[in-house]
């Protein structure tokens, strides 16, 4: 499409989004796709497609929702290039090379246009030597520390704490109950959800002779860099001299935890309460699933995959590969292993049954 013409449709498109009122082909022109159906049927809101009323838009990327397409009641949906339907289907196609994707961009759209908030709430405690810039907002009972840097369209919500010699860079949100510690920096485009504490001190404790522990003082800080989302509740320890850092377009879940002078590479990505010791360096393009535990002084690879729960002693230096288990190994062993353990019950009784036949076969072999 002509550069001039999709300026024009993303136009239209941004202000119909304020009536949420939008045809077909007005969305098949923003994501690039293609009508298949009526091309002025309009919808004002988004639905799964299992849950679709008339007037929504869905999207079908996840083979195992299929069935739900042929009874639908979405005035529109956003399927794959591939998809071919095997059945008549009464709702309007959008094909593109990837729904999910398609959605996700639509989505974006639609949180832009919702108004943003700005200004500084007379409830909150801002220090006279932060820096503040424009279209800021701060939210009553939110505290800003001294020499503490907002950027422009920077969003601090309600009880968000911003301890002293905090940076945080243009448009990043801080949602309520988040606690910066000081020197903490943030980069642009961040979102930090609920109840996250970044900068707390790392475990770090000297055994004594007495047998108690002598605190290892943490002089160091948390940087953030840009396009990074942290999930709610999640805590990030400052490291005990230099920083912890999370590179760019990094995404984290709720609930993780990421140890002092922990490293996390470029666009990875972090599920539910996984735990990284300290000082563990975790290379780009990383996934890691739900519980996974992964020890101190570690390297992992670039494009290394784990799965749920895994435990990771040693560190991985081979590129993309998958690794599940505890301790992990490739995934096709795990595999093997597995199939291995679920049958050590009949392998078990197998074995019992033998003995008794050499036993018998002994007792036999003896009186002869």
């Amino acid at each position: 499409m002509h550069k001039g013409k999709f300026n024009i449709y993303f136009i239209k498109f941004a202000l119909n989004l304020v009536k949420m009122t939008l045809t077909a082909q007005q969305i098949a022109n923003i994501v690039k796709g293609f009508v298949v159906g009526n091309p002025d049927v309009t919808v004002s809101d988004f639905a799964k497609i299992e849950e679709g009323k008339p007037g929504t838009l869905s999207f079908l990327s996840n083979p195992k929702y299929l069935d739900y397409i042929y009874t639908t009641q979405a005035s529109i949906v956003l399927v794959n290039n591939d998809f071919e339907a095997q059945k008549p289907i009464t709702a309007t196609l959008i094909k593109v090379p990837d729904a999910y994707k398609a959605l996700a961009s639509l989505l974006q759209l639609v949180d832009k246009e919702k108004a943003k908030k700005s200004g500084i709430d007379k409830l909150a405690f801002v220090a006279k030597s932060a820096k503040i810039g424009k279209n800021v907002y701060v939210g009553p009972f939110a505290y800003i520390g001294e020499n503490v840097v907002l950027n422009e369209n920077a969003q601090i919500y309600p009880h968000a704490f911003v301890g002293d010699g905090v940076s945080i860079g243009k448009n990043s949100c801080l949602f309520s109950g988040v606690k910066l510690y000081e020197k903490t920096i943030i980069g642009d485009n961040c979102i930090i959800h609920a109840g996250t504490v970044i900068g707390s001190d790392g475990f770090g404790f000297a055994p004594m002779a007495d047998n108690t522990y002598k605190k290892i003082t943490q002089i160091g800080n948390v940087i953030i860099e840009d396009n990074v989302e942290i999930g709610a509740n999640c805590t990030i320890d400052c490291a005990t001299m230099g920083s912890s850092i999370i590179r760019k377009g990094v995404k984290i879940d709720n609930l993780v935890h990421l140890a002092h002078n922990v490293e996390i590479g470029e666009n990875s990505v972090i599920a539910g309460q996984v735990g990284v010791a300290g000082s563990t360096k975790i290379g780009k393009n990383c996934v890691f699933a739900g519980q996974v535990g992964v020890a101190g002084h570690l390297l992992i690879a670039d494009k290394s995959t784990f799965g749920a729960k895994s435990g990771v002693p040693s560190s991985i230096k081979k590129e993309n590969e998958t690794w599940m288990g505890y301790p992990v190994q490739e995934i096709r062993n795990f595999r093997r292993s597995s199939a291995v353990y679920r049958n050590l019950p009949d392998l078990q009784q197998t074995i019992q049954e033998l003995k008794k036949e050499i036993e018998q076969l002994k007792k036999s072999i003896g009186n002869k």
